[in-house]
């Protein structure tokens, strides 16, 4: 590092300007708190995680945010179409067994990213892009942090609580030594944006499709208002070695293999290289201590099969938000029950249906030829993000539920 030095005193250092990190700043400044956003990469970034859930919904209006996001004219995702062959199950975000938003947004999140930011900085909440947070020290009832700026010089900040919303830099697990193995399969993905996607019209266009590759694996195809589509794979290593070449030919040649994916994908071209991230599924020790807690994917990521990250990054973004500002105002807080227990409470939901999605029992239900209705609505509830829904039995006994419905479908 350089030798160069600046110091300020911040109430909350918030390390993350990405969807977690800009609602936890929105909601400290609402509590009247004077938050500073520090993140490493310079926006607008790219970044995976495009297709938001209707919980989204909620957060966005709760945070202030949701007229910048309207504004920007992104595509509106009215649900989910899952494919397995000939077989397709088409969930309407209309069709829930709640009251939860029936649209939300598919998001080049280059673009949402930079938006939310951008929001924030016009109400007075500074972020600094290019900053890179080297290290922290609890001492004195204070939190000291370390740095590094742009040009590598030192910038010292003493902060009075640090909220890690860093995503996949992970950056106090690392510090703080708070990394642990997760218990998902080890998968892949391989992704690209894409034009001269085949859509389907109307309010059908902006639905993300998934489809079960007929080897293993499947795809993701999510439209975006641009003109650009995102798809990708996700699957094991062994299921990614029947198909030799480069990158760009092992996509394409799985994309066609697929019946359903093949026929809307036949005139691709890639707008970028594809890209490949590997064993992404991550864990923690812990989510919070004193004068410190995580958020996001800091915490925990299970697997992008039901776009579950960005919701839970945002929800755990606001809820330690106001956790924090009940903290600071000296307040008596209990993390396990306030925060923690919540968050792992839609994080276990969505785990489970995760596992679901995998070991097929989802898809005897997804695919059953007489899909009980109600039921329906009570699934598609929890795949609009609503997993803290406490009255639908869909959340509250997820494991037992699914395996019930599932064992009455194949014995049917």
């Amino acid at each position: 590092m350089g030798a160069g030095e600046t110091r300020n005193n911040v109430d909350v250092l918030v390390i993350g300007a990405g969807p977690a990190g800009t609602v936890a700043g929105a909601i400290l400044q609402k509590e009247g708190f004077h938050p500073l956003l520090v993140e490493k990469q310079v926006f607008p970034r790219f970044v995976i995680g495009e297709s938001l859930l209707p919980r989204v919904m909620n957060i966005l209006k709760e945070t202030d945010l949701l007229r910048p996001v309207e504004e920007k004219g992104f595509i509106k995702k009215t649900g989910a179409v899952f494919f397995r062959g000939d077989q397709k199950c088409d969930f309407d975000f209309s069709s829930q067994s709640g009251d939860g938003w029936e649209y939300t947004y598919q998001v080049p999140r280059a673009d949402f990213d930079q938006t939310l930011a951008d929001a924030l900085r016009a109400r007075g909440i500074e972020i600094l892009f290019g900053h890179d947070v080297k290290s922290v020290e609890f001492a004195d009832g204070q939190v000291r942090v370390g740095i590094e700026t742009p040009d590598r010089k030192d910038r010292r900040v003493t902060a009075r609580f640090v909220l890690d919303c860093s995503g996949y830099g992970r950056v106090l697990p690392r510090l703080l030594d708070l990394e642990k193995p997760s218990t998902q399969m080890f998968r892949e993905s391989l992704f690209a944006h894409i034009i001269g996607d085949r859509r389907p019209g109307g309010s059908e266009e902006g639905k993300i499709w998934v489809c079960i590759h007929p080897q293993g694996g499947w795809i993701w195809i999510i439209p975006f208002s641009n003109g650009k589509t995102s798809v990708g794979v996700v699957a094991t290593p062994e299921f990614f070695a029947k198909f030799p070449g480069s990158d760009q030919e092992q996509l394409r040649a799985i994309l066609m293999s697929d019946p359903n994916a093949g026929r809307r994908l036949a005139e691709m071209q890639y707008v970028f290289p594809p890209r490949r991230i590997g064993g992404y599924s991550c864990s923690v020790t812990k989510l919070y201590g004193d004068r410190f807690a995580l958020a996001g994917n800091a915490t925990e990521f299970l697997d992008p099969v039901f776009s579950s990250g960005v919701t839970l990054a945002m929800e755990s973004g606001m809820r330690a938000a106001r956790v924090i500002a009940r903290e600071l105002r000296g307040e008596r807080c209990d993390w396990e029950k306030e925060y923690a227990a919540h968050l792992r409470q839609g994080v276990d939901t969505f785990r489970v249906y995760v596992n679901a999605w995998y070991d097929g029992t989802l898809g005897d239900i997804f695919f059953a030829p007489d899909r009980d209705v109600e039921v329906m609505k009570k699934i598609c509830s929890v795949l609009a993000g609503y997993v803290w829904d406490q009255s639908n039995p869909y959340v509250l006994h997820a494991q037992r539920a699914l395996q019930v419905i599932s064992k009455f479908v194949r014995e049917k």
